[in-house]
């Protein structure tokens, strides 16, 4: 059985806290949540979230995943992450951060595989 994906406890602007423990932007993945630096990859609001980002959480075994485009909007998804998705069929969603965390609660509680990119700002 694949592991659960954690639980968010709350947020809010420059804040979410993952079962106990308080991050500025996070991955979210079945059995395990980690802060998520952007520098890593080159994601930015203007180039937008990477591939290599989402890979991460498939490699992790999520099958549904949720971005975050942060709380007003400005972070950008590239369109190579959108392509990646749609060619190995993972279901995912775009939304605003609020919209995301609420979706991404009701894919976990409903025991989906769900991994998450949350940007907690602008």
């Amino acid at each position: 059985m694949a592991a659960a994906p954690p639980t968010i406890t709350g947020h809010a602007w420059g804040r979410v806290t993952v079962d106990g423990r308080t991050y500025k932007d996070v991955m979210l993945m079945p059995g395990r949540a980690r802060a998520w630096d952007w520098n890593r990859t080159g994601t930015s609001h203007g180039d937008g979230v990477q591939p290599a980002d989402v890979t991460v959480l498939l490699d992790h075994g999520a099958r549904h995943v949720v971005l975050s485009r942060g709380r007003h909007g400005r972070l950008q998804i590239h369109a190579d992450t959108l392509t990646l998705l749609a060619d190995r069929g993972v279901t995912y969603d775009v939304l605003m951060t609020d919209d995301a965390v609420e979706r991404y609660e009701q894919l976990r509680a409903a025991g989906e595989a769900v991994g998450a990119l949350l940007h907690t700002t602008c």
